[in-house]
C-alpha cells in the first residue's frame, strides 16, 4: 500500500506541468530564511525530475524576459552549453561541472524571473498535447540538442537583441519536449532560427546601422 501510495506520488509530481514545478520551486527558495542566494545545484536537484526540458527552460528564462540583471544572461549560458551537449549526444541524465554548480543566483530574483515568465508558459502548455512523436525521439532529442548549442551561442554574444529570439525557440523546443509535442518543437525550432539570422545581421551589420542612426 505504501509502495502504490509512493508511485501514485511520483506520478503526480510528473505530470505537473513546467509553469507548475517551477513556480513551486521559486516558493520553496523565497521561504528559506538563510541567505538570499541559491546555488545552480540546487537549482539542477530540484528539476531532475522531469530531465533535460526543465533544466534547459530553467536556464533559457532570464533570456525570455526584460529583467535588470547584468551578467545573468553571460552566467546562464554557460550551464545551456552543457545541458544541450549532454542532449546532443544522447546522455541520459544531466550533469554540470562543480565550478558551474558553485555559481549562485539571488533567491528574490529567481522568484521574479518565474512570475513573469509562467503566465506565459502557461498560455503556451494549454495549447500542448502528444503529437508528432518523432520530433521528441531519441533522434529528435539530438537535433534538438545541436540547435540548442547554436541558440545559446547566439544568447552568448554580448549585444543587444541576440538572446530574446533564440531564448524563446530554446524555451518553446524544452515546453514540447515535456509535453512530447513535435508541432511544439517545430515552432520553437523556427523561432530559434529567425532569432539566429537576426542575432548574424546584428553581428555583421550592427555597428554600420548604430553609426548610420547617430548620424
Amino acid at each position: 500500500m505504501f509502495k502504490k501510495f509512493k508511485d501514485g506520488r511520483a506520478k503526480k509530481r510528473q505530470d505537473r506541468t513546467a509553469s507548475e514545478v517551477l513556480e513551486e520551486a521559486a516558493r520553496t527558495y523565497q521561504s528559506k530564511e538563510k541567505d538570499d542566494t541559491v546555488t545552480i545545484d540546487e537549482l539542477m536537484h530540484v528539476m531532475h525530475e522531469r530531465g533535460f526540458g526543465l533544466l534547459l527552460i530553467i536556464f533559457v528564462l532570464p533570456n525570455c524576459i526584460p529583467i535588470p540583471a547584468p551578467g545573468l544572461v553571460s552566467l546562464t549560458a554557460f550551464p545551456l552549453y552543457f545541458i544541450a551537449w549532454q542532449l546532443f549526444i544522447g546522455q541520459e541524465y544531466p550533469w554540470l561541472p562543480k565550478f558551474i554548480g558553485r555559481r549562485k543566483i539571488r533567491r528574490t530574483l529567481l522568484a521574479d524571473i518565474v512570475a513573469r515568465a509562467t503566465p506565459v508558459m502557461r498560455k503556451v502548455e494549454k495549447l500542448m498535447r502528444p503529437r508528432l512523436s518523432f520530433a521528441a525521439s531519441d533522434t529528435g532529442e539530438r537535433i534538438i540538442g545541436a540547435c540548442c548549442l547554436l541558440f545559446t551561442t547566439c544568447i552568448a554574444i554580448p549585444l543587444p537583441w541576440t538572446n530574446f529570439i533564440p531564448g524563446w525557440g530554446i524555451m518553446i523546443m524544452s515546453l514540447g519536449l515535456l509535453s512530447r509535442d513535435g508541432v511544439m518543437i517545430l515552432l520553437g525550432l523556427l523561432t530559434g532560427f529567425v532569432g539566429t539570422i537576426l542575432t548574424g545581421i546584428v553581428v555583421l551589420f550592427g555597428s554600420h546601422i548604430i553609426h548610420q542612426f547617430l548620424g
